[in-house]
């Protein structure tokens, strides 16, 4: 057998042997390497520091700065994911995230951390993605949206079935944990509408509401079954600054876009249609204390959330307090059948007793931060457009 080298090169003989073939490795060797994890533990204590500096300060849940997760979304282009890669990594590191999706992103969000190539229906993919970056999360956004899936159902059963089948049994052979959302749409008009219950029954009538059931089920079966931590959240409607994305809640993102830039929204809801909401900001703060909470705390595996309810009528009542010249009128579409089959209220007292959820936006401080949130996005393409 061939002994190491000179002491000047121990360390580079060391990682391209491995560990397990030379037990008895010089002592310097150690010491770089506990000093080159000492400095990634600095600097993602650093990180953490320089984002609640920075006023985007994240709740403190007895997360361990010393031993980051390694977290993989999937589907991260879409409609939450690139907010939720933020938040995490001024939680645990610009470098402990890593988005994936099937399509390229913008310069901005490449530029923001790692980003890889992920298709969710290409199981081997994902198991060498799993193992080349060692991770340790899985979340879970890959999905075609209620309206969209309706207008290709072979595909949505595709990525919205295979792909969660392909996500649940990566988990479980890596020990991963994992979180897939759910949403109000797994609820049908056979639910109770107001309030919806944790559970009840569910017979949704679009096949993103059908995939979302199939889900929930599937992987509480895998945590009976198997052991997997499987985290579920059943989000009402995400209202954020990003344009909308497809789904029959989107009216109350894109109702600030448009009176924003023009004063007038048609509504594609009729003006009484009342459906539970949530901030963006309440959002990923549910997701991450939620994922944080310890498993023996929780009491179920998929939860209600929520933050309010409202009707078009009265969003644009809110929004007309600080844009008085708004016009809002009304031309209800076949998205109006299936908010007509969404729960109007949401019950999500379980989060609230099992891992203390509570959220901090109602419709007012909705309606100030959204007109924040959009009015700057506008100046700021304004601007960009001047140059």
């Amino acid at each position: 057998m061939v002994g190491p080298p000179a002491e000047g090169h121990q360390l580079l003989w060391a990682s391209s042997v491995g560990y397990s073939r030379y037990q008895a490795l010089p002592l310097k060797v150690f010491r770089v390497a506990d000093l080159i994890r000492m400095f990634r533990r600095q600097l993602v204590a650093l990180s953490r520091l320089y984002s609640q500096y920075l006023g985007n300060g994240y709740p403190d849940r007895n997360s361990n700065p010393h031993d980051p997760p390694r977290i993989l979304i999937t589907g991260s282009l879409g409609q939450l994911g690139v907010e939720v890669a933020r938040f995490l990594r001024g939680v645990y590191g610009q470098e402990n995230v890593i988005m994936s999706d099937i399509i390229k992103p913008s310069n901005e969000v490449f530029n923001e951390g790692p980003f890889i190539f992920a298709d969710i229906l290409d199981f081997k993919g994902l198991q060498e993605i799993v193992v080349m970056h060692r991770i340790d999360w899985l979340i879970h956004f890959s999905a075609l949206l209620s309206a969209i899936g309706e207008q290709n159902v072979p595909l949505a059963i595709r990525v919205n079935i295979e792909g969660v089948h392909n996500a649940i049994e990566l988990a479980k052979q890596y020990k991963l944990k994992i979180f897939v959302p759910s949403t109000i749409g797994a609820f049908g008009p056979e639910s109770p509408r107001n309030p919806t219950p944790n559970v009840a029954v569910q017979r949704p009538k679009t096949i993103y509401g059908v995939s979302k059931v199939h889900a929930e089920l599937l992987g509480e079966y895998y945590f009976h079954r198997y052991g997997l931590d499987f985290r579920c959240l059943r989000f009402p409607g995400v209202i954020s600054s990003d344009p909308p994305g497809g789904g029959t809640t989107d009216y109350a993102v894109a109702i600030f876009h448009d009176v924003l830039q023009t004063g007038r929204f048609e509504c594609y809801l009729s003006p009484d249609t009342r459906l539970p909401m949530m901030y963006i900001k309440d959002c990923l703060r549910a997701l991450w204390e939620f994922m944080v909470t310890p498993s023996a705390k929780l009491k179920r595996r998929v939860y209600n959330v929520t933050a309010m309810s409202f009707t078009p009528e009265e969003l644009a009542a809110e929004i007309a307090k600080q844009v008085p010249e708004i016009k809002v009128t009304y031309r209800p579409d076949s998205r109006q059948l299936i908010a007509d089959s969404w729960p109007q209220v949401f019950d999500d007292s379980a989060a609230r007793e099992d891992w203390g959820w509570r959220h901090e936006y109602d419709i007012t401080k909705l309606v100030t931060a959204m007109v924040d949130d959009v009015s700057r996005q506008k100046r700021l393409r304004h601007s960009v457009n001047e140059l």
